[in-house]
């Protein structure tokens, strides 16, 4: 059983189990483009290039054949479990059936692993080729420019990231995120003067009022790592087409009794997924302080 069910046996009656703060699912899923998959060790998103209209010179010329460039990116896929015991015995000394909060707090990690998978790939090597064997860096391009002393999220940053997007000829119909942390969003509060007109809406961003900026729609997580040998956290803009999630097996939960364990009630929950930056050309790192 779970080692430390005991801090819930009873002092006092109860039939609730409170689930400590903790971030409660994925934040990211509903931003990115998700594929499923039944079989096989890896996944690929399928890519078609673009292409230049042939003009036409003379009167019943030949039909100009135009070779579509095609490519793709590979998905590993990870599996995950999680699981744990609850015997009979624990039912009886806590007054309470704690099955449904361990489900749901098994969830919530699974979630929170969800996020983990696309925020690596955000920012880490992605793999192209027929074989999917060839890395690829997000590009330098793609990276805004930490221009002097390393400052935090700014309004000006989000404007030349949204820049970067716009010149690559994003589609405008594709909706945009941003994953940052909470001091980040905190920050451009603070880096935004009162008499200018984005004050206002920044401080509705910041007390959660409104949850959308400069044509962002903003993500907070505090699971970004640092990059750069610590010297700064990015915050990560990009279209919900230019990041892939590959799911085989969403997340499924099990409780069921095991006779191996004299009939423990076991929780056990598994999902099987992967992703990585479809095109890099829609994903966008934005430098701020190590802090935040």
């Amino acid at each position: 059983m779970s080692q430390q069910i005991t801090v819930a046996f009873v002092q006092q009656y109860t039939d609730n189990v409170l689930i400590l703060s903790q971030q409660r699912g994925s934040r990211l899923r509903g931003s990115v483009y998700e594929k499923p998959f039944n079989a096989g060790t890896n996944v690929y998103f399928e890519r078609v290039g673009a292409t230049s209209a042939v003009k036409r010179t003379s009167r019943h010329a030949d039909t100009p054949l135009v070779d579509t460039p095609h490519s793709r990116r590979r998905v590993s896929p990870v599996p995950y479990d999680w699981a744990d015991l609850i015997d009979e015995p624990d039912k009886v000394r806590t007054l309470i059936n704690p099955e449904n909060a361990y489900a749901q707090n098994a969830g919530f990690a699974m979630g929170r692993a969800m996020d983990d998978e696309i925020i690596a790939a955000l920012w880490g090597t992605a793999y192209t080729g027929v074989d999917g064997t060839t890395t690829v860096a997000l590009p330098s391009g793609q990276k805004v420019a930490q221009d002097g002393t390393p400052s935090s999220l700014t309004v000006d940053k989000l404007l030349k990231a949204k820049k970067v997007l716009d010149t690559n000829e994003t589609d405008p119909a594709d909706p945009r995120s941003i994953v940052c942390s909470a001091a980040a969003i905190q920050a451009l509060l603070g880096t935004t003067e009162v008499k200018s007109s984005d004050y206002n809406t920044v401080k509705a961003l910041v007390q959660g009022e409104i949850n959308t900026f400069v044509g962002f729609d903003f993500k907070m997580s505090a699971r970004l790592p640092l990059v750069t040998t610590g010297t700064y956290r990015a915050a990560y803009a990009y279209c919900k087409a230019g990041m892939g999630l590959a799911i085989g097996t969403d997340i499924k939960t099990r409780i069921t009794e095991r006779p191996d364990k004299s009939y423990s009630v076991q929780v056990y929950v598994n999902m099987d997924l992967g992703a990585t930056r479809i095109e890099d050309e829609k994903v966008v790192e934005i430098p701020c302080l190590a802090g935040d």
